[in-house]
């Protein structure tokens, strides 16, 4: 059944949107519609929930899906659609962005989003840690008895349940499925891109945790790379400045280095010399591993997805 999407995460948009302020025309076309009063939950509006449950894994999920603005009024035209994880604080924060950059004329062209939840009853670190790393080998800080490495099972999940199912109920453009990943979200898209990167034609791939397991992402890279002459994809990886590693200075990462290891992804993706990869890599200054996400988002959208 539909149901509109609640949302909690204001400040997290806020944090992620130009200080600039727009002009009164354009802060008339963002009024929220007018929302359920007496203390129930703020709405987004135009949003659907729908449950896409895995019949593998017998866990309940649920898709997050907002249109955009044109769709019903051009009911020829099929949209490119853009899948994000982490769909509890990453869904409002597209949805937002996506809207405001066209508020002064086309930015990005118009897309249908769909947040992927976390399963069902869980909390959001227990699925993030099972369901978007590639192997079991996780980190030692993480808790006792925690579940990691069923990225692979959850790819076959979006592969074979999700996007067949947006497809049958929307007007998705078959060759434009977009991935966006931040975190352990992107070392679930960069698994993705190196085992079946047809699977999407473009990726936000942001901050991705290359270091885990022993920067095994950057094998599945050199395994891709040793049996494929070309890599048909449109890539923009970002990393915040703060996210390299500087011991002793709080602003930094104290653990490992982010920014170098995207510059080491960078440099093999470039070094192969794929003829169909089109990537752009950026270091975003004065952001750490949490601030950089909607700023990444942003300039991510743009380049995947410029206005025509």
């Amino acid at each position: 059944m539909q149901r509109r999407l609640s949302n909690t995460l204001l400040i997290a948009l806020i944090a992620g949107l130009s200080a600039s302020v727009a002009p009164a025309h354009a802060q008339a076309q963002s009024v929220l519609k007018v929302q359920a009063g007496d203390g129930r939950p703020y709405e987004i509006a135009d949003s659907e929930v729908w449950d896409v449950p895995d019949p593998v894994s017998r866990r309940g999920y649920q898709v997050f899906v907002a249109l955009p603005p044109s769709y019903a009024k051009e009911p020829q035209r099929r949209y490119p659609v853009l899948y994000v994880t982490d769909a509890d604080y990453a869904f409002p924060i597209l949805r937002q962005i996506s809207r405001r950059l066209n508020l002064e004329g086309p930015k990005v062209e118009e897309f249908i989003l769909v947040g992927l939840s976390y399963a069902k009853g869980e909390d959001g670190a227990v699925s993030r840690r099972r369901d978007y790393t590639p192997t079991p080998n996780g980190p030692r800080t993480a808790p006792a008895g925690a579940v990691h490495g069923q990225g692979p099972a959850y790819q076959t999940y979006l592969r074979d349940q999700v996007k067949p199912f947006i497809a049958a109920r929307y007007r998705a453009d078959p060759a434009r499925a977009l991935f966006l990943g931040h975190s352990y979200g992107s070392l679930l898209g960069a698994q993705i891109l190196f085992t079946e990167p047809g699977l999407f034609s473009g990726y936000i791939l942001g901050s991705p945790s290359l270091w885990y397991d022993k920067r095994h992402a950057l094998e599945l890279e050199a395994r891709y790379a040793a049996r494929s002459k070309d890599l048909p994809a449109k890539v923009y990886l970002y990393v915040g400045a703060y996210e390299a590693q500087r011991k002793g200075d709080r602003r930094y990462n104290q653990t490992v280095d982010m920014v170098a290891d995207n510059r080491a992804l960078e440099a093999a993706l470039r070094g192969r010399k794929y003829p169909s990869l089109n990537l752009k890599s950026v270091v975003l200054d004065d952001e750490d591993h949490l601030s950089v996400a909607p700023r990444g988002f942003t300039q991510g959208l743009k380049y995947l997805l410029p206005a025509r």
